[in-house]
């Protein structure tokens, strides 16, 4: 999830844990560790980008790392509020709860967590995007009202229940959402007659009620998208998975693990005699029905000294065009 959404769980999270005894303290400690597993993102500093791809949402989003780090993290606080009368033990319970609610809460979006760190299986609920105002807002109105009470105040410990409550409800419905969209998609393809291999669902960007699809029939994806608000039927379109076009590439060690990180969800496209890899996990740039690009793709580039593979920058614009078409698509075709 986006960090100011980490921030406020790890806020309230302090505060179930803590609040009782040191006040405000407690939620300005729990919200550094809600951020702390995201420090990851230094990696792209450092390594190529599959490497840093690979490293994202890894050790520092595990149990290993919570429970490893918990202790020492809980220490350094211990030690600059020695005049709290909380123990080394009580910071370490609180900055293990920060730092393990990071990666659950993530594990709900489509890139997931690899929670149980070092095995590579990385638990993704695709059930919410990575931005929600309807999971962060309520949260963060309650945390803001907590502010202004006392720390022995019973409703400030009322207010941190009811945040806690709410955001972990709606995250459960978020789950019966993707049930019900599912089963419209299936719907659909039964009717039109579609035979598949698999299929996953995702929800659009910011919101719950408009979500897609990527199915895989044979040589090539269909991608789909379906609104709680819709009145026509879903359509579905093609694109071939291409993946002849890398050749002897298949066998490149930044190639396999590129195809490792997209689950097998690529296509492969060429442009301008360049070769790229696309992951069809997180769709296209935006919800224009003749939009080709899409959010995340790898440009691979033969040198001298080996193959590279460089991100397909992002910007404004392509934010522009999202949003221009999103929020129509969101209330029905």
């Amino acid at each position: 999830m986006d960090s100011l959404t980490q921030i406020v769980l790890g806020a309230a999270v302090g505060e179930a844990v803590l609040g009782k005894k040191v006040g405000n303290k407690a939620m300005l400690y729990g919200a550094i560790a809600g951020t702390i597993p995201d420090l990851d993102v230094v990696a792209r500093y450092i390594f190529d980008t599959v490497t840093a791809t690979e490293i994202h949402r890894g050790f520092t989003h595990s149990i290993v790392f919570s429970v490893l780090f918990a202790p020492i993290f809980g220490w350094l606080v211990w030690r600059l509020n020695r005049k709290e009368e909380a123990t080394w033990k009580d910071w370490s319970w609180l900055m293990f709860w920060g730092l393990f609610t990071h990666p659950i809460l993530d594990a709900f979006t489509t890139w997931g967590t690899q929670l149980f760190w070092p095995f590579s299986t990385r638990l993704a609920f695709q059930s919410i995007f990575v931005i929600d105002p309807l999971y962060t807002i309520p949260f963060l109105i309650c945390l803001v009202l907590i502010l202004f009470k006392k720390r022995t105040s019973v409703k400030r410990k009322r207010l941190v229940r009811l945040g806690l409550i709410i955001s972990s409800s709606y995250l459960a419905f978020t789950l019966l959402l993707k049930g019900m969209a599912y089963q419209k998609f299936e719907e659909a393809l039964t009717l039109n007659g579609i035979a598949y291999s698999a299929m996953n669902t995702r929800p659009a960007p910011f919101n719950t009620i408009l979500w897609m699809a990527n199915i895989d029939a044979e040589d090539a994806y269909l991608m789909a998208d379906y609104s709680f608000f819709d009145r026509q039927s879903i359509s579905f379109k093609a694109y071939p998975k291409n993946h002849n076009l890398l050749g002897n590439l298949v066998t490149d060690d930044k190639v396999k693990r590129l195809i490792a990180i997209t689950e097998g969800w690529y296509t492969v496209t060429k442009k301008e005699g360049k070769l790229y890899i696309n992951d069809l996990r997180f769709g296209l740039i935006s919800m224009d029905t003749t939009e080709d690009q899409f959010a995340f793709s790898y440009q691979l580039n033969e040198t001298t000294d080996g193959l590279t593979v460089k991100e397909m920058p992002k910007n404004r614009k392509d934010a522009k065009r999202l949003m221009a078409s999103l929020w129509q698509r969101i209330l029905g075709n």
